[in-house]
């Protein structure tokens, strides 16, 4: 995970009587990290959706996950096929898709063997030649090229914010915010902070019914080299990116891909895009500007 290894809802019901609902928590490991939920409202709406959140996580670990042995992924990734991809992974597919389309294929989920390279301080020229998202075949078969693997830590924490803000929208709750280092708000406005890792907080953002995503490339480092990876050698452009959008995966997904994009190139995308309100950059030089 790139950012804070957690879920928090906080929400008020939409119905008379929230300010005295109950409180249930609910808490699990997740892509890693723990993940919490709070949920106010009435006992029995509140276990039941607590347990529905429960099993979607669920779903999206055992789909999607690269911590979870014998989750899909991990299955996809050994073998280099897999015959009953999940519908989880197949969304995630399909983002993935879209987001490599959308940024110029900075966003590549096959850069996988070359963060595990560098990770296990390997010579990464052989991993290098394992990229490419367009050698994944994706169809009822999920095939990828020969040496290929994959990883959705990009992307699937937006992804599966979006679907518990779904099931809460579903459920009736009319004021929710959901964090797994990605925010997904139902009604607001709720108040977000935009950090760096060298300058703290540099703005509060304000979400209503939108999502948010931060990236900083060197919240985590593979020995000298940054977390986020160029698929073809770009290089970091960015300290920190923040998108703000209408799906946390889109915000997540891009957050992650601008890290490797100029401003003339994040610019161009934004014209392209729908769906997203703005980008708060930090650059290398600790300059903050907004597109």
């Amino acid at each position: 995970m790139k950012r804070r290894r957690f879920l928090f809802i906080a929400a008020a019901a939409a119905f008379p009587g929230a300010a005295r609902a109950a409180v249930t928590t609910w808490q699990a490991d997740m892509f890693g990290g723990t993940v919490r939920v709070d949920l106010r409202g009435p006992h029995g709406l509140a276990q039941t959706v607590s347990e529905k959140i429960g099993d979607t996580i669920a779903e999206i670990e055992a789909a999607a996950s690269l911590f979870k042995t014998g989750s899909a992924l991990n299955r996809l990734n050994a073998a280099g096929h897999l015959d009953d991809p999940p519908p989880a992974l197949l969304d995630l597919l399909r983002l993935s898709g879209e987001m490599h389309k959308a940024t110029g294929g900075r966003f590549d989920p096959t850069v996988q063997p070359l963060w595990r390279a560098l990770a296990e301080g390997r010579n990464i020229a052989q991993a290098q030649t394992t990229v490419g998202w367009e050698r994944v075949h994706i169809g009822p078969l999920v095939r990828l090229d020969d040496g290929q693997a994959l990883t959705f830590n990009g992307i699937a924490q937006g992804y599966a914010a979006d679907r518990v803000r779904t099931l809460l929208q579903e459920a009736g709750y009319g004021q929710a915010l959901v964090e797994m280092g990605e925010f997904a708000a139902i009604g607001g406005p709720f108040r977000v902070s935009v950090e760096d890792p060298a300058l703290g907080q540099i703005a509060t953002r304000r979400l209503v019914g939108n999502a948010i995503a931060t990236s900083s490339p060197s919240a985590m480092m593979l020995g000298a080299d940054f977390h986020i990876l160029g698929p073809h050698g770009e290089q970091v452009c960015w300290s920190t990116i923040s998108v703000e959008a209408e799906s946390a995966a889109m915000a997540d997904g891009l957050s992650t891909a601008f890290c490797l994009m100029p401003a003339g190139e994040i610019r161009a995308t934004l014209a392209q895009a729908t769906g997203v309100a703005r980008v708060t950059a930090v650059d290398l030089a600790d300059d903050v500007s907004t597109f």
